[in-house]
């Protein structure tokens, strides 16, 4: 019997980045998409309970959903698609620009795979960093996704024939460079970058007199972490440095495709014991 892959994304139903996936993985499996009705970036892990969604098929297995985030469009689809079956795999993508370090937590694209993960169904966000004449904000332009798509592709089908497993309520966070498939050194197992923010936001006028505020991008800069108190690593056999664990910023700008493996649990188990020890002092 055929696979089934669900994509979303955060783009919205028209971007070149989710119609690219969608007839690259249509070769090794059957494939149902929903994706929200118009652009999602940075939206975040939202899901609407306060308006009426509208789920509306634009052709066999492809529907947008009018209005919902990708967190919408998974759950809804999940409950109206697949009732009974779920889906062998979910794919968040291919996002047009980069989702690095914590700004995973901003991310419409992350948050369609987490939603996936929720529900026990293997799933992978992807993004595509761009350096062209285009822009991020352009999602029609026809770009070159090949080493995406051969990424993507291949480890679909490994998973699919159970060569690759991903982990219960865990998720996988591809980001691919903005190269050529010939100009690609490999792929990284990496770790969340340590993201460095300078929040500024413009504060403007409207017609009216009425003082607004446009959030905009930041300047794309980041750390390595030491990884000093991170309990999977300090008392681990293997160091930071024997596994040559770099950040997914310091992968993409080297040439290399990242690929961060995440989890639902927030839990910080490094302070769970000071946390611990706190609590009892107070009872």
């Amino acid at each position: 019997m055929k696979k089934t892959i669900f994509l979303t994304n955060d783009d919205g139903y028209f971007s070149q980045g989710l119609i690219a996936l969608r007839n690259a993985l249509g070769d090794i499996a059957r494939v149902v998409v929903v994706a929200p009705a118009h652009e999602k970036s940075a939206c975040g892990h939202g899901l609407c309970v306060s308006k009426p969604l509208q789920l509306i098929e634009l052709e066999k297995d492809f529907y947008k959903l009018d209005d919902g985030s990708p967190t919408d469009c998974v759950y809804v689809g999940l409950c109206e698609l697949f009732s009974h079956t779920k889906p062998d795999l979910l794919i968040s993508g291919i996002n047009i620009g980069a989702n690095l370090g914590e700004d995973t937590t901003y991310s419409g694209t992350v948050a369609g795979a987490m939603e996936g993960a929720l529900h026990g169904i293997q799933s992978i966000a992807i993004s595509q960093c761009i350096n062209d004449k285009h822009g991020e904000d352009n999602k029609l332009a026809n770009r070159d996704f090949t080493l995406a798509l051969d990424t993507i592709k291949q480890l679909s089908f490994d998973i699919l024939h159970n060569d690759y497993t991903i982990g219960h309520r865990k998720l996988l966070n591809i980001n691919i460079p903005a190269i050529s498939k010939d100009e690609c050194k490999g792929i990284k197992a990496t770790q969340l970058g340590y993201r460095i923010y300078n929040s500024k936001a413009q504060v403007m006028q409207n017609p009216r007199g009425q003082k607004y505020h446009w959030i905009g991008l930041n300047p794309l800069q980041w750390q390595e972490r030491d990884n000093a108190d991170n309990p999977y690593l300090k008392d681990n056999f293997y160091t930071r440095k024997d596994m040559k664990i770099i950040s997914d910023f310091s992968a993409v700008a080297n040439n290399y495709i990242s690929i961060t493996p995440m989890q639902l649990d927030m839990t910080d188990y490094a302070c769970m014991q000071s946390l611990h020890s706190y609590c009892v002092e107070k009872e």
